[in-house]
């Protein structure tokens, strides 16, 4: 484990408000990085106080229970990371405004939520950070897109990075390429997973135990992705090296093309940065009319 002494985060508090699977994915990677300890991350949510007690007893860090509880936290942190789900959002930052301080930095890890909309329901000239994250920041593998307000501090910019850095890559982007950051690496995890599905359905078919199928599975899309991380080329050419003319893999990309597979995955990709836009379009309007 690191060292958190070093860490630029690990003299920072923490709250999330939120306590779903990434607000869990993104602490749980600060804590098993060494680079914050747990009981500097709090983590407060609307009501279910079960949720709190089992992150508290699994990783350690600070339930806040009970509505001074919560407000205390939310008072005296200096990172805020929002993590409601985007249709509590509009509410929940309204009863979030009175309790911030001028040099609170405002982290959000909510798909279509943007800064103007969140400066409009905080008020003031807020330093917001707008990120989309994925779950695979749980083991040190995330992939984040991350937007800065013109009020975040280059040290502010300095702590978001830090603490995105500490689970996976990060690459800053214009805030409106959030919502493509979403449809590719935001949401990515879903489509492997389920490409996976299907290998391991498909060898089951085939004869193959599940484990074996599962096993052959895991292997096969992990070491696709150390390929083309270690080689740096391009999958396409990764993918034509090992496609021979009037082979089984061309018979297998030819079965492809026919089901329209990647015009699929664009379509997918493309509908999932609409979606993210009409959320944030819907908390918008809610903002503006309450």
């Amino acid at each position: 484990m690191k060292d958190v002494s070093f860490s630029p985060i690990s003299s920072v508090s923490i709250c999330f408000y939120g306590a779903g699977s990434m607000a869990e994915a993104i602490f749980r990677g600060l804590i098993e990085a060494g680079l914050s300890k747990a009981d500097r991350i709090t983590v407060v949510n609307r009501q279910n106080a079960d949720r709190l007690r089992e992150l508290h007893q699994r990783y350690g860090v600070v339930p806040a229970m009970g509505e001074q509880a919560k407000q205390d936290a939310l008072r005296t942190s200096d990172i805020i990371v929002l993590g409601m789900k985007p249709k509590d959002s509009a509410a929940a930052l309204r009863s979030l405004a009175p309790l911030l301080r001028p040099e609170q930095l405002i982290i959000s890890a909510i798909a279509g939520l943007s800064i103007d909309t969140i400066v409009t329901l905080l008020g003031g000239n807020k330093a917001i950070v707008r990120t989309m994250p994925n779950t695979s920041s749980t083991i040190g593998l995330g992939a984040t897109g991350i937007s800065f307000s013109a009020s975040v501090s280059p040290m502010q910019q300095e702590l978001a990075l830090a603490m995105f850095g500490a689970v996976g890559i990060t690459t800053v982007v214009e805030e409106p390429l959030i919502e493509a950051v979403n449809g590719v690496s935001g949401t990515g995890p879903a489509y492997v997973y389920y490409l996976m599905e299907a290998m391991i359905t498909a060898g089951v078919d085939l004869g193959l135990t599940r484990e074996a199928a599962r096993e052959l599975t895991v292997q096969t899309v992990r070491g696709a992705a150390e390929m083309v991380s270690r080689t740096g080329e391009d999958p396409a050419d990764l993918r034509r090296k090992v496609t021979s003319p009037g082979g089984t893999t061309q018979a297998a990309v030819d079965t492809l093309e026919r089901y329209r597979f990647q015009e699929g995955m664009n379509a997918a990709i493309l509908r999932c940065a609409e979606r993210a836009r009409e959320m944030g379009e819907a908390i918008r309007s809610e903002a503006t009319n309450p």
